[in-house]
């Protein structure tokens, strides 16, 4: 089985008007992040931030949970948030992988904008096939930047539900995601 990565990006991404803008790092994507890789067997997290000031306030959360106080209030916590790594961008992200790994990741661009794109059972079984390690791309705000999706090998089909509003955080959408691709 390939081993799964996910990347969550801060910049570039987009705001409601579609501008590029630098995101900032919330708790709540941390935690939510984490937890659901480790319940999907994802290998790493990759928290992505071009400010230090943001990749220290990550850490701060990061290791409350794992050296800190929190361990001792919930251990499993600390399990999951030990899948994090902060890095400066997906250059950062993609170099670890490929050393952890011995390849570079396959990058996969997740959108609610896809028009179209990789379905899930398709990417579901590359990454049960013994392969080149896979990289999820999310993005905060509004989306990855079309920086990013030129960067991309693949893109995923969008998540669609039954009416035309399509906008979900990215700790629900990495979260269906994942499920999509790993789950029972």
């Amino acid at each position: 089985m390939a081993e799964l990565f996910v990347a969550l990006l801060h910049y570039p991404v987009l705001d409601r008007h579609g501008r590029v803008i630098t995101s900032a790092v919330t708790s709540l994507d941390i935690h939510d992040l984490a937890r659901s890789a480790l319940t999907y067997g994802v290998s790493a997290v990759y928290l992505a931030h071009p400010a230090a000031e943001q990749r220290i306030f990550a850490r701060t959360v990061i290791d409350h949970w794992i050296t800190g106080q929190g361990r001792v209030l919930d251990a499993r916590r600390q399990r999951a948030l030990r899948l994090v790594e902060v890095v400066a961008d997906l250059d950062e992200a993609v170099a670890a992988v490929a050393l952890r790994a011995a390849a570079r990741p396959v990058l996969v661009l997740t959108s609610a904008r896809a028009e179209e794109g990789i379905a899930y059972d398709a990417l579901r079984r590359r990454i049960a096939a013994d392969g080149a390690p896979v990289m999820l791309l999310f993005g905060t705000g509004f989306g990855l930047a079309p920086a990013i999706a030129q960067r991309a090998d693949l893109a995923l089909a969008a998540l669609r539900g039954p009416g035309d509003y399509n906008h979900l955080s990215v700790r629900a959408a990495s979260a269906i995601i994942l499920d999509r691709l790993r789950g029972q």
